[in-house]
């Protein structure tokens, strides 16, 4: 599973790309959303976990162009205020993160994703 993770924050950006790795899984880490838009429009990811509050474009309109493209992306936002229902109206695979998060929660996340490709359900295409 490839996934991209968008984060502003250095310090927390490798050690949750760290957390994120493990067998079958590649993590590529960028600090803002246009590096993750050039990195993601190169060779789609599987996943994308992003911060919503970045600098220049918003995690949240980040998020708006990648479901654009293909409304059954797997987007995380991660937000240290609540989204509530609202994000993950946005589409199937679209979840949230309450900052700051358990490494378990994430896990899970991971997981649920991992299932779900290797299930052949909302590939990306």
């Amino acid at each position: 599973m490839r996934i991209l993770y968008v984060e502003d924050h250095e310090e927390l950006r490798e050690t949750i790309g760290m957390l994120m790795e493990g067998e079958g899984r590649s993590v590529v880490l960028c600090e803002s959303a246009e590096q993750g838009l050039a990195q993601d429009s190169k060779d789609p990811f599987d996943m994308v976990v992003t911060d919503v509050s970045l600098p220049g474009l918003s995690g949240t309109e980040f998020a708006h162009q990648l479901l654009a493209k293909n409304p059954a992306r797997w987007v995380v936002l991660c937000s240290g205020y609540e989204l509530g229902t609202h994000a993950q109206a946005w589409g199937p695979n679209v979840r949230t993160l309450l900052k700051p998060f358990e490494v378990e929660q994430l896990d899970a996340l991971l997981q649920e994703v991992e299932l779900a490709l290797a299930s052949g359900r909302n590939s990306v295409g």
